[in-house]
């Protein structure tokens, strides 16, 4: 860790290229399975290995048995995972205001009219 401050610490974890997309497809898309995660941006099989697990091991995701099939894994946040359901819509609204960002509109529509509903329905999809 660089430094006690609090922004630096989060920067820490999350502030490379791929992790918030990582935590954007688990968190706010639903993805679960290893080969869905990122699958759209391109991110390399061995980054997203070590992104999940330094996830994982920082307790925000929690790699669990797919109940549907037993023999394959699934990541799930945890509570720490969902408490950054916050900050990933507010980076969502951002990029949509100020960098030209055009996906998911209808979940950034969404946020902008209701974002305490738009939070809880999140969370508990993820649960």
């Amino acid at each position: 860790m660089r430094s006690s401050c609090p922004i630096t610490c989060a920067l820490d974890l999350l502030g490379d290229r791929w992790t918030l997309v990582v935590l954007r497809d688990v968190v706010l898309g639903g993805t679960r399975h290893f080969s869905a995660i990122g699958r759209n941006e391109g991110i390399a099989t061995n980054v997203l290995s070590e992104r999940l697990a330094r996830l994982e091991g920082a307790g925000v995701l929690l790699k669990v048995r797919d109940p549907d099939d037993g023999r394959r894994r699934i990541y799930r946040p945890t509570e720490r995972g969902l408490a950054l359901i916050p900050v990933l819509l507010e980076l969502a609204i951002w990029g949509s205001d100020h960098a030209g960002g055009t996906a998911k509109a209808d979940l950034v529509e969404l946020a902008r009219q209701d974002r305490a509903g738009t939070e809880a329905a999140i969370r508990d999809a993820a649960g």
